[in-house]
């Protein structure tokens, strides 16, 4: 499955009552380079672990009221949520490796 959109009108729908698996929330901007090579470390992890992990992907610049209500200072910024509930973020590049390991894959 490819990567989702998130802004604030679907959020609750994709993210807060989602409950069949983890999701994993990548918050970036276009102008940022770390956030650039992340993004297709993200999309693979995305196609590959439909189904174990759903990816949301969230533009700070066009999302500022989703950056605001997780905090936002620092991007790339990854979170992952279960069952609505924030279980961990994590600021900056990240391997695949490690981005795996994040998740719990």
């Amino acid at each position: 499955m490819a990567e989702i959109i998130i802004t604030k009108e679907n959020f609750d729908d994709e993210v807060r009552n989602f409950k069949d698996e983890p999701v994993l929330l990548d918050f970036w901007a276009g102008w940022c380079g770390p956030c650039s090579l992340l993004s297709p470390i993200v999309e693979e992890i995305a196609d590959e672990y439909d189904g174990q992990v759903k990816v949301g992907k969230v533009n700070v610049d066009e999302q500022p009221e989703l950056a605001a209500a997780f905090r936002v200072d620092n991007i790339p910024l990854l979170v992952l949520v279960k069952d609505g509930v924030i279980q961990s973020q994590s600021v900056g590049y990240r391997s695949k490796e490690d981005v795996l390991e994040f998740i719990g894959l």
